[in-house]
């Protein structure tokens, strides 16, 4: 009923930036709290950002600084633009979404399939 859809992932030079979109489509009601997550090989998925509803952000300490979390709610699409990549961003980033398919209801965590993103020189 609802699918999220990543893309801009790819290979980046050291100090390069990228820019990641994911875009949500289906029956939504309303899209609430968005982020990013990545995982690398052998590693747990760890959350990078995250953006609330109304706009407030949280990010990894790791990427402070340099990651930046955006949404577009009449798009229902949620970015990240990354700067200043290192070799450590390596990984297969994914969104996620709280949605609500109904006016009334509780709402649902929603996952994209992924985009690799790697920072190689």
């Amino acid at each position: 009923q609802v699918q999220l859809v990543e893309s801009g992932g790819g290979l980046v030079q050291p100090g390069g930036s990228l820019r990641l979109s994911c875009a949500a489509s289906g029956s939504i009601f309303r899209l609430n709290a968005m982020g990013w997550y990545r995982q690398a090989p052998g590693n747990q998925r760890d959350l990078v950002a995250a953006i609330s509803s109304g706009g407030v952000t949280a990010y990894a300490d790791s990427v402070k600084g340099r990651f930046t979390i955006s949404r577009d709610n009449a798009k229902n699409t949620v970015y990240l633009q990354m700067s200043s990549l290192k070799f450590e961003d390596t990984a297969v980033y994914y969104c996620n979404a709280h949605v609500t398919t109904q006016a009334s209801g509780v709402s649902a965590l929603y996952w994209g399939q992924g985009t690799p993103v790697t920072v190689s020189s």
